[in-house]
């Protein structure tokens, strides 16, 4: 599914990626661990095709800089902090659906329903007035409702409660049947039982 060899990237002077190597197969669901700095979020966003760098990084067989459209409608991805996305909430679940063949709205508010938020209730406001753990319940609820081929989250829970932390791990074990998974995370301890490998950046 995805295939990085010898990858390199650096930002001026500083490398934050060296000589990175990870094959991840179908069906992995892969914990991305490490301290602050450790260049995760740098790497997931290689994979995402955000960054030129060095070496070989295939996604799905493909480049995920030359074939990022194509490549993206396959992909879920939930960042670490919330865009300064400036639409309603109902006007991003809209436009989430029609860019997705996958996604439907009904199943986006379903999700997000499952997650402890309203979406209904909240349609009429500008995303950036929600609090910080109502974008990332939404965020979240287009990921899943993507039914991806390839799911990617940056931290995913950092920004919620502890009831909306359970609730969350409970609809990525109902959604992962069939996903392969990376997973940015400082606590280990609460996705152990949704993972089969961890790779730890240093």
């Amino acid at each position: 599914m995805i295939k990085i060899n010898n990858l390199h990237k650096r930002f001026g002077k500083i490398s934050v990626l060296d000589g990175i190597d990870i094959d991840i197969n179908a069906g992995d669901r892969i914990a991305l661990i490490g301290q602050n700095g450790a260049g995760k979020t740098t790497l997931i966003r290689v994979i995402l095709g955000q960054y030129l760098c060095e070496g070989e990084v295939t996604v799905l067989g493909k480049s995920p800089r030359r074939d990022r459209v194509e490549i993206l409608n396959k992909i879920g991805f939930v960042p670490q902090l919330p865009p300064p996305i400036q639409m309603t909430v109902e006007e991003l679940i809209s436009f989430s659906a029609n860019v997705s063949a996958n996604t439907k709205r009904d199943d986006i508010y379903q999700k997000a329903s499952d997650l402890g938020l309203d979406a209904v209730e909240n349609n009429k406001k500008q995303f950036q007035k929600l609090s910080g753990g109502m974008k990332q319940k939404l965020l979240i609820a287009l990921a899943l409702a993507k039914n991806p081929e390839i799911l990617i989250m940056d931290e995913p829970a950092a920004n919620l409660d502890p009831q909306g932390r359970q609730a969350f791990f409970l609809q990525l074990i109902h959604s992962l049947e069939g996903t392969t998974m990376l997973l940015s995370s400082h606590r280990i301890d609460e996705v152990i039982n949704l993972i089969n490998r961890i790779v730890e950046m240093d």
